[in-house]
């Protein structure tokens, strides 16, 4: 049985998920102890424990731990089945990550799988359905991924009660991704996600960007939808002609909407600066297809912690190995 520390690299909850989706795509038993050690609070929190969940029952896997608070699992992957599945985090926490840690497999079932979450939509340190759709989900067309996605109902901290809607296809046929130049700008936009919080926020929001960046009224959107509880979420988005970037910060109590959007703002000159074409948190995202597609290459940031566990993780369950190779600053090429 495959070891697995969760206390290397990141430390947190990625380890986790990674391991998971390799060992069902592999069909490798595994054992993972020390999860999460890295955080505050060690083990399986509820997010982390309805990744567990979902990916038992899409492989109908025999698993040991499985509850909250537990440092360690084992996990004995059966045979991958399509279907129609629903996942219910129970709490705000990320619906985006469970729907990450299944998707290798799923798009590796003899059939169409279509798949419900509940729970978190836009949280402060995952994915948001918005990236998902903007920027994770076409990169992945590109490999030959037919994937669609639907959201029904935002779900903000600490409330969540999002709904969402995932249709996930087999995938039969696959080509490598090349993306080492984002191509031109197509389009660019700021857009303010509010619910029950006073107009200002958004408003005040969306002029610092257009300070700091020089956008026009026709680049910045305030949209108010309909959702549990109340939140914001401050979202800059780059279309280019090959790619997306996607850079987004949640409003928080005691954080002024000024500073909200001067966070987004640093984390979009970053990228601009860059020759690179995939955005940090991207490219941790495309390794795990990348492996189950052909391989290939795109260029990115200097390399996140995220991406370099993921990086080892990967190679603990099969032979493949990703090259990282520093081109200028802030400019690496990565291979498979």
């Amino acid at each position: 049985m495959l070891q697995i520390d969760g206390s290397k690299g990141e430390g947190g909850g990625q380890i986790l998920r990674s391991s998971l989706s390799m060992a069902m795509v592999t069909g490798s038993d595994v054992h993972i102890k020390n999860i999460r050690a890295g955080r505050s609070k060690p083990g399986l929190m509820r997010q982390h424990l309805a990744c567990v969940k979902a990916a038992q029952q899409i492989c109908n896997a025999q698993v040991s731990g499985a509850e909250v608070g537990s440092t360690e699992i084992t996990f004995k992957p059966g045979a991958i089945t399509a279907g129609e599945y629903e996942f219910v985090v129970g709490t705000a926490g990320s619906t985006l990550l469970i729907f990450q840690t299944v998707l290798p497999a799923l798009v590796l079932a003899d059939g169409e799988s279509r798949v419900k979450f509940e729970g978190g939509t836009h949280n402060m340190f995952a994915p948001s359905f918005d990236f998902a759709q903007l920027a994770f989900v076409p990169v992945l067309r590109h490999m030959g991924f037919d994937v669609e996605l639907q959201l029904d109902r935002h779900g903000f901290y600490p409330q969540g009660g999002g709904r969402w809607q995932a249709v996930i296809k087999p995938l039969s046929h696959s080509k490598a991704l090349d993306l080492c130049q984002a191509g031109a700008l197509k389009a660019k936009q700021a857009v303010a996600t509010s619910v029950n919080i006073p107009a200002h926020v958004a408003e005040r929001e969306l002029a610092e960007v257009a300070k700091c960046c020089g956008w026009e009224q026709q680049d910045l959107r305030a949209d108010w939808v309909s959702c549990l509880g109340s939140g914001n979420v401050l979202s800059l988005r780059l279309q280019h002609e090959h790619c997306a970037e996607v850079v987004e910060y949640c409003g928080k109590i005691g954080v002024s909407a000024e500073q909200v959007a001067k966070r987004a703002v640093k984390a979009l000159r970053r990228y601009q600066q860059s020759p690179a074409a995939v955005g940090e948190h991207l490219a941790d995202q495309l390794l795990l297809p990348m492996v189950i597609a052909c391989g290939g290459v795109f260029r990115t940031l200097k390399p996140s912690l995220h991406t370099l566990t993921n990086v080892d993780v990967i190679h603990r369950f099969t032979e493949k190995r990703f090259e990282l190779v520093e081109l200028e600053k802030d400019c690496w090429e990565v291979q498979l």
